[in-house]
């Protein structure tokens, strides 16, 4: 762990205004990103197909102890703060990883209605399995980083969307660093630092320039995806429960 640099790990679930968040805390003056470092490790260790995965096992380390050393060193241009945008399910692979290279940095979990996260991550990849891997992986680390008297915030989806600059700046206290009126707004376009699968996923993101207003929708799925929010609902709603509050 480099003494100069702050590390904040954000462990998001798929199709969970991750890239968003990824965004907000980009265009923070004092930080730098990096943009799901463990996707490389994954499709190795799953053999999973996924869009671009060539590319993206030639761009990223694919041993998680690699990944782990890159993390805990310099941000990007030596930037005061080094945010780490992960998606929990790419750290899944290969059984229950060590966890104890998070310890020295300050780490925040972002969650999401299943049944919602489900809706979305269907129409761009038909196996949901992530979703349930993505819970036991922050389930995981909020109990480790529970068990050891460190902070874990969690933060819910629909709270910030509410709530932007109230749910940021509650964020920010918990991580200790202080909250800018420039997490709420971006320039639209990709950047450098977003992965290289972006054309495929990051369509809408691209086109933002801030938090969009929230909207309810209304969800209609399958009986089968239906059974299968249902069974991502215990481990969800633990950690709502020990969610940072809106109000």
């Amino acid at each position: 762990m480099t003494s100069n640099t702050l590390h904040i790990g954000m462990w998001a679930g798929p199709r969970n205004i991750s890239t968003t968040m990824m965004r907000a805390f980009e265009n923070r003056p004092d930080t730098n990103v990096i943009d799901e470092p463990f996707y490389a490790y994954y499709l190795k260790q799953s053999g999973a197909d996924h869009p671009m995965g060539d590319e993206i096992l030639s761009a990223l380390p694919q041993k998680w102890q690699g990944v782990a050393d890159l993390l805990n060193g310099p941000a990007p241009e030596n930037a005061p703060v080094f945010f780490h945008k992960h998606i929990s399910y790419h750290f899944a692979e290969g059984g229950e990883l060590p966890l104890d290279w998070i310890d020295g940095q300050r780490t925040f979990l972002l969650i999401r209605d299943p049944r919602a996260m489900v809706a979305s991550y269907v129409k761009k990849f038909p196996d949901v399995a992530p979703i349930t891997m993505s819970l036991d992986v922050q389930t995981r680390i909020h109990k480790h980083l529970t068990n050891a008297g460190k902070p874990c915030p969690v933060v819910d989806a629909t709270d910030i969307l509410k709530s932007p600059a109230a749910m940021l700046k509650k964020l920010c206290t918990a991580l200790d660093i202080p909250f800018t009126e420039k997490m709420l707004a971006w320039p639209k376009g990709q950047r450098s630092s977003d992965g290289i699968w972006a054309p495929h996923w990051y369509d809408a993101v691209m086109d933002s320039t801030g938090f969009k207003p929230y909207a309810e929708k209304n969800i209609e799925l399958t009986p089968e995806l239906e059974g299968f929010a249902e069974q991502c609902a215990a481990p969800y709603q633990h950690l709502y429960e020990n969610r940072l509050l809106p109000t």
